[in-house]
């Protein structure tokens, strides 16, 4: 039986010592450690890299046991080394960070090494070959995650420059509670997305990563510009990659078909671009078009080079360190001291026993399996074509979670739940209805000129008020009268009204 230790490959013990190591590579340290005693640390710290390499090759090739000794000497060392570091005035931190860098790559490009294909496996056991090796066992994400983009390593496109790093505290603090409900939402939406991913061959992080910023997992989600669906397709590029309308349903919200079409498209810029993997972002974020030109511009210029960097929108700029960093930590969510929630995401169904609609099912359901935020989202994520609000008739096949079928029968089915659901759903509120709005007064238009005659206590203004269809004003001015000023027996030209 493997020892305990052996869950270290996670990097977790070491990602402690770092994050303190980190802490104090701005600061200045104290005076201490020769320089021969700095170099016998690096020495020692090449060494335990080494060490983690073997540990690796010894758990591919079968054995275990020595892998989990091995393992368990070279985790022990960097420990000790990132402590040692930090008091040494001369040691560099950044040297041991660059080291934790690189372990985080190996995990992700040869853990996995050995497999035949990219198909995923029902048991951890059998994806990868690896039998029940502390490899296998201490990555979480590995039995669901493709690392090869055509022909490429995941872990040599995501660079980490300061744009990666910085959405990575970024996803890691302002957006984590959108990063937690991506991830969610993207379990529930998984046997219908990642198919199509898979079957383009494409790495299924970074199908999560531009779900991730574009929606959260939000199916309905509609931007500003119009962009719709779960991966913000606009309508133009759409209907060009197969998402029409049908039936009065825009086919941008159904999560397999963008999936598809979103795989679509990445292969097609992918080849483009010369299987650039943040040109071809660039591009989904700010329109190929323009991407196409700056690389054709620039040929030799990537993302981050200020010929290309500096001419693209922030917006951009921000989309795909951003995406990069979000697929890196869904690969890698442990070395980050990140828990994405255990979800069971397996697909199942309800046939309704009475008519019930999205809202209805939520109420009744409540906090099922632990979902104390409900279940509104999920349901309505898995069943796109659905308004919410209007009941479903019975015998309705409705798409849910397999967790939620046992659920639904002991809850919605019968009981008081229901129709307590549906009270609520039925619930008359008051209908205020507005007062008509008043007509605009409109004025009689005059027809013409007549003449009148001024008698004797005429006004201007009570003149006025007989014609009823003009003003003082109007008058005065017609006649050339300063200061309302009238005589008897004068006459005056007024408007003559229709």
């Amino acid at each position: 039986m493997p020892s305990k230790s052996l869950s270290s490959l996670s990097l977790l013990p070491l990602a402690a010592a770092i994050v303190v190591l980190a802490g104090c590579a701005g600061s200045p340290a104290p005076k201490a450690g020769a320089p021969a005693a700095v170099d016998a640390l690096y020495a020692q710290l090449d060494q335990a890299s080494k060490g983690y390499e073997t540990a690796i090759e010894q758990s591919r090739q079968g054995d275990n046991a020595g892998s989990a000794r091995t393992l368990d000497a070279s985790m022990n060392a960097l420990k000790d080394i990132a402590a040692r570091c930090t008091p040494a005035s001369a040691c560099d931190p950044q040297r041991v960070l660059s080291v934790y860098d690189r372990l985080l790559r190996l995990k992700d490009a040869n853990f996995i090494a050995g497999e035949e294909d990219d198909t995923i496996a029902e048991t951890p056991d059998t994806q990868t070959g690896l039998g029940n090796s502390p490899i296998s066992t201490a990555i979480p994400q590995v039995q669901r995650s493709v690392t090869m983009l055509r022909g490429q390593k995941l872990s040599d496109l995501v660079a980490m420059n300061g744009p990666v790093k910085a959405a990575l505290e970024m996803w890691l603090t302002q957006w984590r509670p959108q990063l937690m409900d991506a991830y969610v939402n993207y379990q529930y939406l998984r046997a219908q997305m990642w198919p199509e991913y898979q079957k383009a061959g494409l790495p299924e992080a970074v199908l999560f990563g531009i779900m991730a910023k574009e929606s959260g997992g939000k199916v309905h989600a509609v931007s500003r510009s119009g962009a719709s669906g779960p991966l913000q397709f606009m309508y133009a590029t759409g209907i060009r990659f197969g998402l029409s309308s049908a039936d009065g349903f825009d086919q941008r919200f159904d999560p397999q078909l963008a999936a598809r079409a979103n795989a679509a498209y990445l292969d097609e810029q992918l080849a483009q671009f010369n299987n650039n993997l943040e040109l071809t972002l660039g591009a989904y974020n700010a329109g190929e078009g323009r991407m196409r030109r700056l690389a054709q511009q620039y040929p030799s210029a990537d993302f981050y080079d200020p010929q290309i960097y500096n001419q693209l929108s922030p917006e951009t700029r921000e989309y795909v360190p951003m995406v990069l960093a979000a697929a890196w930590l869904f690969l890698h969510p442990e070395s980050y001291h990140l828990n994405f929630p255990k979800v069971d995401g397996v697909p199942g169904s309800i046939t309704l026993q009475r008519p019930a609609s999205i809202s209805e099912l939520t109420v009744c359901l409540g906090g099922a399996g632990g979902m104390n935020e409900g279940w509104f989202r999920t349901l309505r994520n898995l069943n796109p074509r659905l308004d919410p609000q209007v009941p479903q008739p019975t015998g309705s096949r409705l798409a849910v979670p397999v967790a939620l079928e046992k659920a639904y029968a002991a809850s919605c089915t019968s009981g008081p739940w229901p129709i307590l659901a549906t009270d609520l759903h039925t619930a008359v509120k008051p209908v205020v209805i507005d007062p008509p709005a008043a007509a605009p007064v409109v004025a009689s238009r005059p027809h013409g000129t007549r003449s009148y005659k001024v008698r004797r206590g005429d006004t201007l203004a009570g003149i006025v008020r007989k014609l009823d269809c003009t003003n003082v004003e109007e008058v005065a001015k017609m006649n050339g009268i300063s200061g309302h000023h009238l005589s008897p027996g004068q006459t005056l030209k007024v408007p003559a009204c229709r």
